[in-house]
């Protein structure tokens, strides 16, 4: 695969499509940055897991170790100070009356692509790597294709500067999310995703599934469970 010259900031939370999409950025762009966003989210404990993870990163490729640069932490408060959510108050999670998730950050991904694009102005980045996904998600409208397409014209406009927005996972569901891991990283990537990187919305790191930490119960926990249930089922398949 052809290395681009340009550098790539990915949005990396911890979790693991933002893991996912890390190793994706390593395979294509000669420098990648990472930037993740600190907004009083319940979950907090998935910014605990990015240095670890970036290390491990690190070790797993010398070409990776190589093109792996700075990390960025902006911090947000104000973002749950205006947000009456299951992800920034201790509410219970499940479907409000607009049908959306009570898990539902209104504008989140939206402020954060704005603050990476500022941060990949002044960094020189051409490119923005993020996990969005509209197959297997929970509504979310500002992880639509849609949104994000309107988002790239948005920033390409406002900062007078062609910036493209990459959503490798946009397609593909959780199952195939794991595949990819394995095909990027083979066994060992795919073994730091389940080990290292945290989904859980309550933030639980105590219990040990086979798909990784989490509480087990919560949609992030669930989605995730499926969806490794289902890639083993296929890896299973595929060997016969």
């Amino acid at each position: 695969m052809t290395i681009a010259k340009d550098t790539a900031l990915v949005l990396f939370s911890g979790g693991q499509d933002s893991t996912v999409c890390l190793a994706w950025a390593l395979q294509r762009f000669a420098r990648v940055e990472t930037v993740a966003f600190d907004y009083g989210q319940r979950h907090v404990v998935e910014l605990d897991v990015r240095p670890r993870i970036r290390e491990q990163m690190a070790a797993l490729d010398r070409g990776w170790k190589a093109r792996l640069g700075d990390d960025h932490m902006i911090t947000l408060e104000a973002l749950a100070a205006i947000s009456e959510t299951a992800l920034t108050r201790e509410t219970a999670i499940e479907i409000a009356e607009n049908g959306l998730p009570t898990t539902f950050v209104p504008g989140r991904n939206l402020i954060f692509l704005a603050f990476a694009g500022a941060l990949a102005y002044r960094r020189g980045a051409r490119h923005i790597v993020a996990g969005m996904c509209e197959t297997d998600y929970s509504g979310y409208p500002d992880c639509r294709d849609d949104t994000i397409k309107a988002m790239q014209l948005a920033l390409t406009l406002g900062l007078d500067k062609r910036i493209t927005l990459h959503t490798p996972l946009m397609w593909i569901d959780k199952a195939e999310t794991f595949a990819l891991a394995e095909d990027i990283g083979g066994k060992p990537l795919l073994d730091l995703v389940v080990e290292d990187s945290h989904s859980c919305y309550l933030g639980k790191r105590s219990l040990r599934h086979d798909w990784g930490y989490g509480c087990g119960t919560c949609p992030a926990c669930q989605l995730r469970a499926q969806g490794f249930r289902k890639f083993m089922t296929q890896k299973k398949t595929a060997k016969r």
